[in-house]
């Protein structure tokens, strides 16, 4: 069995195991409400026929109704609250998971892990935040979402009953000024050691910006993927980066050199 992770931008991940495929935080058009797209919207060839959706939390930047409803009635697992709310909006695929639940796709099973994101609580949509842990006979996958760091991560290899193989993990966000409730590349770093993770995929960068982000020094957008790198080394030195650039894929396992 093989699986491929292939990253569209900010915290869209598709992860294809043979023949089930799950989208994280889909962002499947040119823009996010105000926020900008560096570069084009995703190919469709690269989201279309997802199984499922991993839908992190409700911030507009994550929980976009136009790409969740391009998606069909594919099961969107989410917090049971944020489910509830998506449902209210047409949403039919919305599907609450309760703690320590997994949901499962024939071999590959997903569960909902713990997330601290109560920065900037919307008061309009419910504010639950979670992860996803994805267990299949290719690996495990940990999907962390919007989070700080938090005493839960030290958990998950017990929650997924085995190590964990690849972090997929936030390092910044839509400006260079990275507000409460996210992992900078130094925790994002040391969130990776606390798992084991053997490989490190860092998202949340590169890709959204506010329209006046034109003012801003140039190269703020793509540093954080390399100090994260760069923080790996010192933090987790077992656990190898893979940067991919958008629309980039990597075969989980492979060397990503």
């Amino acid at each position: 069995m093989t699986a491929r992770l292939t990253w569209l931008g900010h915290s869209t991940v598709v992860l294809d195991v043979d023949d089930v495929r799950l989208i994280t935080d889909p962002l499947l058009h040119r823009h996010a409400g105000v926020l900008r797209r560096r570069g084009p919207a995703p190919e469709p060839s690269a989201w279309q026929g997802a199984d499922g959706v991993l839908l992190s939390h409700l911030h507009h930047d994550h929980a976009e109704l136009r790409s969740l409803r391009l998606l069909g009635a594919a099961p969107v697992l989410t917090a049971p609250d944020n489910a509830r709310w998506l449902d209210g909006k047409g949403i039919g695929g919305a599907t609450g998971l309760d703690s320590g639940a997994w949901y499962g796709f024939g071999a590959v099973e997903v569960r909902l892990t713990s997330a601290v994101h109560e920065h900037r609580p919307m008061p309009h949509r419910p504010n639950a935040a979670t992860g996803h842990l994805v267990r299949s006979p290719a690996g495990t996958v940990w999907m962390a979402g919007d989070t700080e760091l938090h005493p839960g991560i030290a958990d998950l290899p017990a929650h997924s009953g085995t190590s964990v193989d690849v972090a997929v993990v936030p390092v910044s966000g839509w400006g260079p000024r990275l507000s409460g409730g996210h992992l900078d590349p130094v925790d994002a770093a040391r969130a990776c050691a606390t798992v084991g993770a053997r490989y490190a995929v860092p998202v949340h960068w590169g890709t959204l910006h506010a329209p006046a982000a034109r003012h801003l020094p140039p190269g703020w957008m793509d540093r954080p993927a390399a100090q994260f790198a760069s923080a790996l080394e010192h933090y987790a030195p077992a656990c190898e980066p893979v940067v991919l650039p958008l629309g980039g894929s990597w075969k989980i396992g492979s060397s990503p050199r």
